[in-house]
C-alpha cells in the first residue's frame, strides 16, 4: 500500500513538473517584454535568404540539429575551438550553414530587446519561417526556450544519425522527441528542401550499384556524374529534387520512383511500417503539412530549457 502511494506521489509530481515546463512555453511569451520579436526576426530571415535561396533548407536543417542533441537549446551555435565543445565540428554537422541569419536576428533584437529574447527561440523562428516561406504551412510555435551555456562535439556524433541509417535507427531517433511513424515519416519530409552532399551518397554507387537505386539508370547515371568515386570537392552537393527551394510533396513522389538520394529515404518507401505514409504524403500535400506542423511542434519542444535553466545569450556563440 505504501509503495503503491509513493510511486502515485511520484507520478504526480513527474507531471507537476512537465505541465510546469510547458506552461512556461507560450505563443506570447515575448508579449510585453519584445513585442516585435517576430517582425525583427523575420525581417533579417528575408534579409538572409535573399542573399541564398538554398538558405531556408539550412535553418529548417539547423532546428532539427539542435533539437536533437540534447534538445533545442542553440548549443549547436557555440563556439567551442577544438577542444570537443563545438558541435558545429561533428562529421554529422557537415554542411551547417547560414548561421550569419541567426547572427543577425540576434544582433537586432538584443537593440531592441536587450538580454530578453534566447537564441534558441531564433533558431525556432527562423525554421518556422523558412517552412512558410517555402510553400509550407504556416505554424504557430510557442516561445520561451532559454540557451545551454555548454554543446559537445561528442553528444552531435553519438545523438545525430548519419544518412545512411535504418528505419528503425530513424524512428528510434524521432521517437525521442514524441512523436509517431505517421510524425517521424514527416520530419523526413524536410528533404524535399535544399541539397545533399556527395559524401552521403557515395555508399549508394560505389563500388556497386544500391538495388533500390538499379530501377532508374538515368538518374543513377546521373548522381554518378555529379559524385564520383573519388576527387572532387568534399563539399559537392546534389539538388534533393527538382523542386528543392519549395516546401513540397515531391520528395515523396521522388521516393517512390526510386529516385531518394540517401539510404534512408529509399528505405522508407520500402519498410511496410513507414511506406504508407509516404504513399499518403505523396498524393496528399495538406496531410503532410498537417503531420508536418504537429511533428515539428513536438520535436522544438524537446528537453527545453525554461524558468531559471539555462541562459538568455548575448551573443548566439558565446556562452554568456
Amino acid at each position: 500500500m505504501r509503495s503503491r502511494l509513493a510511486r502515485f506521489l511520484l507520478l504526480l509530481c513527474s507531471c507537476g513538473y512537465m505541465s510546469g515546463v510547458q506552461a512556461q512555453l507560450s505563443s506570447n511569451y515575448y508579449a510585453t517584454s519584445c513585442p516585435n520579436v517576430e517582425r525583427i526576426a523575420n525581417t533579417w530571415f528575408i534579409i538572409g535568404i535573399a542573399q541564398n535561396l538554398l538558405a531556408p533548407a539550412s535553418l529548417i536543417r539547423l532546428a532539427f540539429h539542435d533539437c536533437a542533441v540534447n534538445g533545442c537549446d542553440a548549443s549547436v551555435l557555440l563556439n567551442g575551438g577544438m577542444n570537443n565543445t563545438d558541435e558545429k565540428l561533428s562529421a554529422r554537422n557537415v554542411g551547417i550553414g547560414n548561421l550569419n541569419i541567426i547572427d543577425g536576428m540576434k544582433a537586432a533584437v538584443e537593440r531592441a530587446c536587450p538580454g530578453v529574447v534566447s537564441c534558441s527561440d531564433l533558431i525556432v523562428l527562423a525554421a518556422r519561417d523558412a517552412v512558410r516561406f517555402s510553400g509550407g504551412p504556416n505554424m504557430n510555435l510557442v516561445l520561451g526556450r532559454r540557451d545551454s551555456k555548454t554543446a559537445s562535439t561528442a553528444a552531435a556524433t553519438k545523438q545525430l544519425q548519419g544518412a545512411a541509417i535504418s528505419v528503425n535507427q530513424l524512428l528510434s531517433s524521432l521517437g525521442v522527441f514524441g512523436v509517431t511513424t505517421m510524425e517521424a515519416v514527416a520530419l523526413l519530409g524536410a528533404h524535399t528542401m535544399g541539397v545533399a552532399h556527395c559524401v552521403n551518397i557515395r555508399n549508394r554507387l560505389y563500388p556497386n550499384v544500391d538495388s533500390t537505386l538499379q530501377q532508374n539508370a538515368v538518374f543513377t547515371n546521373n548522381l554518378r556524374a555529379q559524385c564520383p568515386a573519388s576527387g572532387g570537392s568534399p563539399n559537392t552537393v546534389v539538388a534533393s529534387d527538382a523542386s528543392n527551394i519549395i516546401f513540397d510533396t515531391q520528395y515523396f513522389r521522388d521516393v517512390l520512383a526510386g529516385r531518394g538520394l540517401l539510404t534512408i529515404d529509399a528505405a522508407v518507401g520500402k519498410d511496410p511500417r513507414t511506406s504508407p505514409f509516404v504513399n499518403q504524403f505523396a498524393t496528399n500535400s495538406q496531410l503532410f503539412f498537417t503531420t508536418f506542423q504537429s511533428a515539428f511542434t513536438k520535436m522544438t519542444r524537446f528537453k527545453v530549457l525554461t524558468g531559471s535553466k539555462g541562459i538568455i545569450r548575448k551573443n548566439c556563440r558565446i556562452p554568456v
